[in-house]
């Protein structure tokens, strides 16, 4: 397979150009620091260098799926990650349950595929959380609706009108895997040698999409829960996938909690309304929230903001702040540890020294 096959474009070339004494390859799937890349041999297992993990100063620092990475050879079966060629593009999120840290759910990615079955949890207001993560990537997003043939033409109908009140502009496409109806267009959609990354909750058939865009089983695919109605998470790790039409497809676990981080410019494109009505607003720096002479207020209550975009745009606003309160926290505990441990070095050699 040849490099361009996995999405080596011309951008990548160049900043390669800085690691010309070793050999390029693509993290196509990531197993607790353990890496499978895959180069012009062949697909090998990889280790990052203790140097790369020494220098980290954050998880953004290590390799992740889709990252193009400099490497050495160790063994006939092993590879050494030097080092992390620039990526291009990133899609993070705030990492759960941890303190000011993201997570990077893909790197080098071009669209993304924002999945959502329409039987059970069609959720609009999910749908632009997922797309402020996009816009603040500089990802394009494509919306993809699974599991038509569980309800009639005429509640998909009103799905579609109700999704294009909200957002606009973006295409859309509904499949379904009895049938297979609508994969033909999605697939026109799908780009030789570009990569899309799949966002989407448990069971809205991510996997089931992968397979049937292969045309093999690639994935395990599972069943809804009965008990609670939520999908299961059949697949447990990232994984990067050659489609045979050319297009590179990252499918993902699913993801029931999708923390915002700083998304100012993704909240600003996806709420472009709000941002556009912002300009008339009394003061600067409007929260859109209580102030008198707030347009943003007034739109909405004239109707021409939708009620529910903006309280949706209000509660992403505050996931914003808090995480950026919480990094700010966390750095200058860091701060303030790097000095106390300075003091401790300093205090520590005078003593040695007499």
């Amino acid at each position: 397979m040849k490099l361009e096959d996995l999405g080596f474009n011309e951008i990548l070339k160049q900043d390669a150009l800085n690691y010309r004494n070793f050999k390029p390859g693509r993290v196509v799937a990531e197993h607790k620091e353990r890496y499978v890349v895959s180069t012009e041999d062949g697909e090998f297992d990889a280790e990052i260098t203790g140097n790369l993990r020494f220098t980290a100063t954050s998880r953004l620092d290590f390799p992740a799926v889709g990252d193009w990475v400099a490497l050495i050879e160790y063994d006939s079966q092993t590879l050494i990650i030097q080092a992390v060629i620039p990526r291009f593009s990133i899609i993070t999120r705030k990492a759960k349950g941890k303190f000011g840290e993201l997570q990077i759910i893909a790197a080098n990615v071009d669209y993304a595929l924002l999945v959502q079955a329409v039987d059970r949890d069609f959720n609009v207001n999910r749908l632009e959380r997922y797309l402020t993560i996009c816009y603040e990537s500089k990802v394009l997003p494509l919306i993809v609706l699974t599991k038509v043939d569980l309800i009639d033409k005429q509640t998909l109908a009103t799905l579609k009108n109700t999704l294009h009140q909200r957002i606009k502009d973006i295409p859309v496409v509904a499949v379904t895997n009895t049938s297979l109806s609508g994969y033909d267009s999605l697939e026109k959609m799908l780009v030789v040698g570009k990569t899309y990354c799949m966002l989407g909750s448990s069971g809205v058939g991510k996997s089931t999409l992968l397979n049937s865009l292969c045309a093999k089983s690639v994935m395990r695919t599972d069943t809804i829960s009965q008990s609670t109605h939520k999908g299961r998470h059949v697949t447990s790790h990232r994984e990067l996938t050659v489609l045979a039409n050319g297009a590179i497809l990252i499918d993902n676990p699913g993801m029931r909690e999708v923390g915002i981080a700083d998304s100012a410019t993704g909240l600003a494109v996806t709420f472009d309304t709000v941002l556009l009505f912002s300009h008339n607003c009394k003061y600067s720096d409007c929260t859109h929230k209580s102030e008198i002479g707030c347009a943003v207020i007034d739109a909405v209550e004239k109707g021409l903001i939708d009620k529910t975009s903006y309280d949706n745009y209000l509660k992403l606003e505050r996931e914003k702040e808090h995480f950026e309160s919480s990094l700010s926290e966390r750095r200058l505990k860091e701060k303030e540890f790097g000095k106390i441990t300075k003091n401790y070095k300093k205090s520590h050699n005078s003593k040695t020294d007499k």
